[in-house]
């Protein structure tokens, strides 16, 4: 017979996100935060927490140029992204893997 606590211990569900770039539906810690902020601009949320539209991304460079190529950063924003943005936000996310 089972023991009380095995009963009612409960196994804690990671949230998943879904990659605009490849599609793959990951665990919120694995992929990368992008926000559009009310302001209009874009940048990359290490917190999860800034304001704005939220998008998320693998962390790495190719995740970004396949959602740049399937517009997927437009789709999730609901607006334009110029091939300037996209290309400082690949810079950004480089920058932050090399940091961890």
């Amino acid at each position: 017979m089972k023991g009380k606590t095995e009963l009612t211990e409960k196994i804690r569900r990671q949230p998943e996100r879904t990659c605009i770039g490849c599609g793959e539906k990951r665990t919120k810690r694995e992929l990368l935060r992008i926000v559009r902020t009310p302001e209009g601009d874009i940048l990359p949320d290490l917190t999860g927490r800034l304001n704005g539209r939220g998008a998320y991304i693998c962390r790495n460079a190719d995740c970004i140029d396949l959602a740049v190529r399937k517009h997927g950063f437009e789709r999730a924003f609901k607006m334009p992204v110029s091939a300037d943005t996209a290309a400082r936000l690949r810079e950004e996310v480089l920058r932050i893997n090399e940091a961890e």
